[in-house]
């Protein structure tokens, strides 16, 4: 015998949002990371330029990285599960 409260409890939890595959996260991380980078060395190009190449890559990783894993990436999944959620289903 089941408890009332056990079912309420359970029909009143919404549905866990679906993760993308694997491959729809790498191609959303490539673009977070390309459009970062690129963006990076357009604006910063003149400055590190001069730069030895480790100590360039140091530079535009560290601002790259955290910029792709804590904002872009978060962003562009939350765009992709709206537009999956509001896409028909065939």
């Amino acid at each position: 015998m089941t408890e009332p409260s056990a079912t309420v409890a359970r029909t009143a939890c919404p549905a866990a949002p679906t993760v993308p595959s694997v491959h729809r996260r790498a191609a959303l991380t490539w673009i977070a990371v390309y459009g970062a980078i690129t963006t990076a060395q357009l604006l910063l190009g003149d400055l590190i330029g001069a730069l030895p190449l480790p100590l360039r890559t140091l530079v535009l990783t560290g601002l790259v990285v955290p910029l792709v894993v804590y904002v872009l990436v978060p962003r562009l999944l939350r765009l992709d599960a709206a537009v999956t959620r509001r896409s028909p289903r065939r």
